[in-house]
């Protein structure tokens, strides 16, 4: 286990207009962990809102940059600052356009593939972080973009998104033991649709 703390970082534009964008995933995923374990209330730090608690026995802060998705570092670089984390202690939740609807994905360090906030965080303390990429799917064209990712979630999209949401919360302790394949897999498992009943004959 490692000594030193978590940070999960999700990824939004704040205001009740933006709340239920494809592009406030992030801001979805942190506030389910939130709700399923035991986080201080949030309260108002480093131009975000902050909650503290433990996941998997590990001391973890959860954070929402208030900054505007583009600016995300301007939130999420003082705070590892302040409390001396390493680049591999800061966990960052976003939606992914490069991948389909419905598809997780985890990778460290790379490139930001478009994602402003991560341009940001990026620029603020490097590549070398841990993301959970909650795929979104593309629109098929450039110019439909802005308005993909800023429009609501769908109704469809809902039958996914809501059991992606609560298996994330539910297999966020690994994350906590920098497990990240487990998370992955944890996540395949408990997203994957239920099997078919067989047919009492089958084999007779």
């Amino acid at each position: 286990m490692p000594d030193t703390p978590l940070l999960i970082a999700g990824l939004g534009n704040p205001g009740a207009e933006y709340a239920r964008n494809r592009h406030n995933a992030g801001f979805m995923a942190v506030d389910v962990i939130h709700e399923s374990y035991r986080f201080s209330p949030w309260r108002a730090r480093f131009q975000g809102q902050l909650s503290e608690g433990a996941l998997g026995g590990r001391k973890t802060y959860l954070l929402k940059p208030m900054t505007y998705m583009n600016d995300s570092g301007l939130s999420i670089g003082p705070a590892m600052r302040f409390f001396k984390l390493p680049p591999d202690a800061l966990v960052v939740m976003h939606d992914e356009i490069d991948l389909a609807a419905a598809k997780l994905k985890m990778k460290k360090g790379g490139g930001d593939a478009g994602n402003n906030g991560a341009r940001s965080i990026t620029a603020a303390l490097g590549p070398d972080y841990r993301r959970v990429r909650i795929g979104i799917g593309h629109p098929g064209e450039k110019h439909r973009v802005h308005g993909h990712v800023l429009g609501n979630f769908s109704k469809l999209d809902e039958e996914w998104l809501v059991p992606m949401l609560s298996a994330i919360a539910e297999a966020a302790p690994l994350l906590a033991k920098d497990d990240d394949a487990g998370f992955m897999n944890k996540i395949a498992l408990l997203t994957q649709p239920p099997k078919k009943k067989k047919d009492a004959a089958d084999g007779l």
